[in-house]
């Protein structure tokens, strides 16, 4: 554990330098230092498991993303903006769920015209000759 603290003392570019170090001497060794260092939580931001800062932000940020996934949009204190807002968003749901019904009809057309093909082609081949009307001689 004295190890351990030593490249605490140096921060997180110690423990990838050892973690790559460990991948070049064998890729068990590196592998072991790797698992060991996310477990403790020393290869995440400030010291703690998960991603910091970085995890807070992304999580307001879906929070406040609102819509069908959160609590909705805050008010920007606009009202007139909340309405433009609410309006663009409900315009660009119906316009992707008409995409994607175009979509599934594109796509059940194509499958329609390849089975069409298909049939057309099984119809078209010649019969099988059966081994026994061979003639005789």
């Amino acid at each position: 554990m004295e190890l351990a603290q030593k490249l605490d003392s140096y921060g997180k570019p110690a423990w990838i330098a050892l973690t790559v170090l460990g991948f070049m001497a064998w890729w068990p060794l590196g592998l072991a230092i790797l698992a060991y260092s996310i477990g403790s939580g020393r290869m995440f931001c400030s010291g703690r498991r998960g991603f910091g800062r970085w995890q807070e932000e992304g999580a307001e940020a879906f929070r406040s993303f609102g819509g069908r996934f959160g609590r909705g949009f805050q008010s920007s204190g606009n009202r007139a903006f909340d309405e433009y807002r609410e309006e663009t968003l409900r315009r660009l749901e119906e316009e992707q769920k008409d995409f994607r019904s175009f979509l599934d009809r594109l796509r059940q057309a194509k499958d329609k015209a390849e089975f069409d093909q298909f049939m057309a082609d099984r119809r078209n081949r010649p019969a099988p000759v059966p081994e026994s009307a061979e003639p005789q001689s």
